[in-house]
């Protein structure tokens, strides 16, 4: 009859440990460089800045168009505001005027 001892061996012991620390570091990094981490609170700051600042340019613009369209709506039409409008639309004008065509800017 044979009879063979095995040793025991220090690799099962580390097989847990290892696997519970890869996971960890995993985690961990994750939870500083990730898409919602700790480092990216900077770069989440600085585009809400950037929203904020297109905000505040829609809504100015959206002010001044609003203010030219209650001088078209309050039940009168201003006279110099139709004016306006109609020498625009149909490239007319008196002989002696001098129309000088403004380009607004989108900045």
């Amino acid at each position: 009859m044979w009879t063979r001892h095995h040793k025991r061996r220090n690799t099962g012991r580390l097989i847990v440990p290892m696997i519970a620390c890869v996971v960890l570091a995993y985690f961990s990094y994750h939870a500083y460089h990730g898409r919602y981490g700790i480092n990216s609170k900077a770069s989440l700051e600085a585009r809400l800045e950037l929203l904020e600042a297109q905000h505040q340019k829609i809504v100015s613009s959206r002010v001044k168009l609003e203010e030219r369209l209650a001088l078209l709506q309050d039940g009168s039409v201003e006279r110099d505001m139709l004016d306006e409008q109609a020498r625009r639309a149909l490239n007319l004008a008196q002989d002696r005027e001098l129309v000088i065509f403004r380009v607004q800017r989108s900045n």
